[in-house]
């Protein structure tokens, strides 16, 4: 039994924090997985390589790695409620970046823009996943992060489509069989039309980060000391560490989840342009990321149902790492809409990753907590290597075999669940 310190006063219930949470799940996952549909259609806004065009997860996700040290100084300075509220309102700014890029259609800005983004979400993950974490019993925190990621991933789902209500992707797909047979000022208008098209949608978005700011910052929720999370039993696991880096476990935890959110958005943001390259249409490729999410959402239904009462965190854990590695097959040998449908459901085995490895990672770290939590959200700059890889080997071999990157992580997640996270814990 988990005897950890409880953050919740006396007779204070969990449900509103974990309305509040969730809310910025929510507002993640929205802005996240907004960049499936950015991909191809700033590819062809800013007339881009399918490479280049993958720049987008790049500059998204490398803020991770960038800002996780300091996101870890944000919440010891500023306490985890300030740090989300400063977080917030950083993303708004990284969102506000993409009016002048594009009026100016300027691929570079859009960039700025999104690396701005994801370092105002390396501190909200920094401090909510650790919050949702600790906030009941370890046992469960598996459950609690499984209802957070259907929050995430809902939001993931209908991002993609609400964009796509403001861009006129009829427009840009037209405009792609266009090319040849207008002058290049007619080209130029007209994709200067389409890059406008982002303009309203973002100023919401800003919009909303900074009520949200508001909304935080005089939230009622219980303040988390990272550093004070410790147990009789965490004192003694930790007992003559000096650094973060003496828990092995959390290293490969680190690793682990390096690789899960690289396979995570290489299903939901490739979808839409593998689609396109298989000859589907833009309009009607905008859901296949929905696809992908609704995936993911039934497996964490599932962990919700049977975590902890009829299958332990580890198990849910091999069980992702092998069905990641028999839907990759599956995606490879198969074709058109059957190979679509196999990437869709990587998110099923997806699914129970991230909420599987925080607690696993994070056992017997006691006053390590924050430097864990960082270190581990640095493990989400993934998703900036290894979609980026995917485009390189799709640009030689087909984007269809490029899905063979998935393999070799969902091998390591495997492993991590068998073995890696018991390595360098005490009996």
């Amino acid at each position: 039994m988990d005897s950890r310190k409880s953050y919740q006063k006396p007779g204070q219930s969990t449900v509103g924090p974990m309305i509040i949470i969730g809310s910025l799940f929510f507002i993640f996952g929205f802005v996240t997985w907004l960049n499936s549909l950015l991909i191809p259609y700033l590819r062809i806004a800013c007339e881009l390589t399918e490479v280049q065009s993958y720049l987008v997860t790049f500059a998204f996700y490398i803020a991770y790695l960038v800002m996780a040290p300091v996101s870890t100084w944000v919440l010891n300075k500023y306490g985890f409620k300030k740090g989300m509220s400063i977080s917030l309102a950083i993303m708004a700014v990284g969102a506000l970046l993409f009016i002048p890029a594009a009026y100016s259609r300027t691929y570079l800005i859009f960039l700025i823009g999104l690396f701005i983004m994801g370092g105002g979400l390396a501190i909200l993950q920094t401090a909510s996943n650790p919050y949702i974490t600790i906030l009941g019993p370890v046992e469960t925190a598996a459950r609690r992060i499984s209802i957070m990621g259907i929050c995430n991933k809902f939001a993931g789902a209908v991002a993609p489509i609400i964009l796509g209500l403001f861009l006129n992707l009829g427009e840009a797909d037209k405009l792609t069989q266009q090319v040849n047979s207008l002058s290049a000022e007619e080209y130029s208008t007209a994709l200067d039309k389409v890059a406008l098209a982002v303009v309203n949608p973002y100023i919401g978005i800003v919009a909303v980060l900074i009520i949200l700011s508001i909304w935080i910052s005089r939230a009622n929720l219980p303040e988390v000391e990272g550093n004070e999370e410790e147990t009789v039993d965490h004192h003694h696991a930790s007992d003559g560490k000096t650094s973060i880096w003496q828990f092995p476990h959390v290293v490969l935890g680190m690793i682990t989840l390096f690789l899960y959110v690289g396979v995570e958005v290489l299903a939901g943001d490739t979808i839409i342009a593998y689609g396109v390259s298989q000859g589907i249409a833009l309009d009607d490729a905008k859901f296949f990321t929905g696809f992908t999410m609704v995936a993911m959402v039934v497996g964490y239904i599932v962990g919700i149902i049977t975590i902890p009462k009829y299958i332990k965190q580890e198990t849910a854990l091999k069980l992702c790492g092998i069905l990641g590695i028999a839907f990759t097959i599956g995606i490879v040998f198969t074709h058109g809409m059957t190979s679509l449908y196999f990437v869709a459901l990587l998110g099923l085995a997806n699914s129970l990753i991230w909420p599987a490895v925080w607690p696993l990672a994070l056992k017997g770290v006691g006053k390590f907590t924050s430097a864990a939590s960082g270190l581990l959200v640095m493990g989400i700059a993934g998703g900036a290597v290894i979609p980026l890889l995917y485009g390189q080997i799709a640009h030689y071999v087909g984007s269809h075999h490029a899905y063979w990157i998935a393999l070799p992580c969902y091998l390591f997640i495997l492993y991590y669940a068998i073995i890696g996270h018991k390595v360098g814990k005490k009996a």
